[in-house]
């Protein structure tokens, strides 16, 4: 039977869509916090009752960061730091904004992406995800309010 894929669908299969991360090399005191929230992802992601690996890692990160008493975006970044690798759904928003801004300031400014961000934003590209996809928020409007009219 002939392949009647496309070469970048051929692309996007052969490429990982989900990595899990590693635990830290050498956990010293100050790395017990990073390899608690590693332990406790790890053992949860397998028990996460569905049949989507993104939406069971975003589950997984806030299972943790609730039994952590951790922001959502906190874990999320520390998991990356340590190595996930997953489509953008599987990401809290708070996280996404946090990557986004990075991603659009220098590399010399502060508060720009670190090398595991760059490496999350190729592995979005190799997987297929929405280039422009950080342009795509809504931005909060005020339509009405007490600015419309002047009190005297």
């Amino acid at each position: 039977m002939p392949d009647t894929q496309s070469p970048k669908t051929q692309m996007v299969k052969s490429v990982e869509r989900i990595i899990l991360p590693l635990p830290p090399e050498h956990p010293i005191e100050s790395d017990k916090v990073e390899m608690d929230m590693y332990a406790r992802f790890m053992r949860h992601v397998r028990t996460v009752p569905t049949s989507r690996e993104d939406i069971r890692v975003l589950s997984t990160i806030q299972f943790v960061a609730d039994m952590m008493v951790f922001d959502d975006a906190y874990v999320a970044k520390v998991l990356v730091d340590l190595g996930l690798r997953a489509p953008r759904v599987s990401f809290p928003e708070r996280y996404l904004e946090f990557v986004d801004a990075a991603m659009m300031r220098e590399v010399t400014e502060i508060g720009s992406a670190n090398p595991a961000m760059w490496d999350l934003k190729r592995h979005w590209d190799e997987i297929g995800e929405d280039k422009f996809a950080a342009f795509k928020r809504d931005v909060p409007r005020v339509e009405a309010g007490c600015f419309e009219t002047v009190c005297l």
